[in-house]
């Protein structure tokens, strides 16, 4: 029996993620000109988008074929439009729109951090100044808590309804780090006799605040200025919402926190915690990369596994936690009930 070949080896890989940073400036470039509301539009030749957009008609060319190579856009006979993907997503007007995540996610600090990757390895931890993105007051949070609704109101309203499905009391939710503030809002939406103390930096809820306001959730909706390390969470809570937090942290910071968080809930509560998490061997599912993220913006923080995160509230004293895939993300909810 022959055996095929064995491929030769090739440099593409090599070429295609130094040249990366292309795709990175392309997409950047292509929200600040506006370019698939434009398309969208009508405007849909050089020309047009020349006018449209305020730029040359040649740099429109370059910029738009690049996004035809890349799948953002289709091309015939020098007419350019929309995929579906690019029409929900990169079109102003459109309810999940994007284009505005860059501003957190392609923030000058960030970009700097991860230009800085090689000295965060040599450390184990990030080269940003001022312990990255756990610093108090990380001026960024701000940024983000405007920025991400977008990319967030899926999951939080998946989880509201998932809630809604398994049943059970929901009168008194804590939502730690809570940022935008849109998964306590979602969920008190679809629960109408529960309230929600929003934990985060002062500055950060303002954001929540305003984002509540606009839900109509009234005094139902409270805010808790500071660190959900030293403040007061209160007793009671039937839910607590943990969104993107405990990964900056180290297991033991986590678990002391946990035990903190189990004294302030009530005998039946649950806490769900929305992260990305990988497979035991930490290089699948796709979003087994966000560890490189923490690496990058965390002195110690960190992409857990499923193990490690039951491990962490078995440890804090808690009961079974499950885990459920969040559809159309990259994320997994957990599920952790009260011991019984």
């Amino acid at each position: 029996m022959t055996q095929s070949p064995s491929p030769s080896p090739s440099p593409i890989l090599f070429f295609e993620t130094a040249f990366a940073i292309q795709r990175t400036c392309s997409i950047r470039a292509a929200v600040d000109l506006d370019v698939f509301t434009a398309i969208n539009e009508g405007h849909n030749t050089t020309s047009a988008l020349a006018d449209r957009c305020h730029a040359s008609e040649r740099g429109l060319r370059m910029l738009v074929d690049y996004l035809v190579m890349l799948g953002f856009l289709t091309k015939s006979d020098n007419t350019y439009a929309l995929t579906q993907d690019s029409a929900v997503f990169l079109v102003k007007t459109s309810p999940a729109y994007l284009g505005g995540t860059l501003d957190f996610l392609l923030s000058p600090t960030l970009f700097q951090g991860f230009c800085d990757l090689t000295e965060a390895v040599r450390k184990g931890g990030t080269a940003m100044p001022e312990q990255g993105t756990i610093a108090e007051e990380f001026h960024e949070w701000v940024t983000f808590a405007r920025a991400m609704v977008p990319m967030m109101i899926g999951p939080a309203k998946w989880i509201a309804e998932h809630l809604v499905s398994t049943g059970g009391t929901i009168r008194k939710i804590l939502d730690v780090a809570a940022g935008h503030g849109i998964f306590g809002i979602e969920i008190a939406k679809r629960f109408p006799d529960a309230a929600v103390t929003a934990v985060d930096w002062p500055s950060v809820l303002t954001v929540a605040r305003e984002n509540a306001d606009a839900a109509s959730l009234g005094d139902r909706f409270k805010t808790l200025p500071g660190s959900a390390f030293d403040v007061d969470l209160g007793e009671g809570h039937d839910l607590v919402l943990l969104t993107n937090f405990l990964h900056h942290f180290a297991i033991p910071e986590c678990e002391n926190f946990l035990r903190k968080l189990r004294a302030s809930m009530a005998p039946n509560g649950r806490v769900i915690t929305l992260e990305f998490v990988p497979n035991d061997d930490r290089i699948s599912p796709a979003s087994a990369d966000f560890a490189l993220i923490m690496l990058v913006t965390t002195p110690e923080g960190d992409a857990y596994t499923f193990k490690e995160w039951d491990s962490m509230f078995q440890n804090a004293g808690f009961g079974r936690s499950e885990l459920h895939a969040v559809p159309n993300s990259k994320e997994h909810i957990i599920v952790t009930h009260q011991a019984s």
